[in-house]
């Protein structure tokens, strides 16, 4: 079962950043992809973005411009920098590893509120 260690969230204004952290372990397979989806409340789970171990990155269309993923293969670290924030990126931000095989597995979410 994998791990996750999920950080960087909490209360910005709009036009501010944040960086999420997350460091995943325990994996039984390989891990082929990482990256966050998020979920605002009444709203459907989401891309935001993600990036596979050949560096090969997407991005929801919402963000693009404003959010950058990055990873560590090494370590299973993946970091989103989010700047010029909307109060429409608020949502619960979640951690999400694919491995080789297909299984996917998400962490708990990191929340995030942009407000003034």
């Amino acid at each position: 079962q994998v791990q996750f260690v999920e950080s960087g969230g909490g209360l910005v204004q709009p036009g501010g950043s944040l960086r999420l952290s997350c460091a995943a372990s325990g994996s039984s397979g390989t891990i082929y992809q990482m990256g966050w989806d998020r979920q605002a409340t009444g709203e459907q789970r989401e891309l935001v973005a993600d990036i596979s171990i050949h560096g090969k990155t997407r991005y929801a269309d919402s963000v693009k411009g404003r959010f950058t993923i990055s990873g560590d293969n090494a370590k299973n670290t993946i970091y989103l920098q989010m700047n010029a924030l909307k109060p429409e990126d608020t949502a619960v931000y979640f951690c999400k590893v694919v491995e080789l095989d297909g299984m996917v597995s998400w962490g708990k979410g990191t929340l995030v509120t942009v407000s003034s």
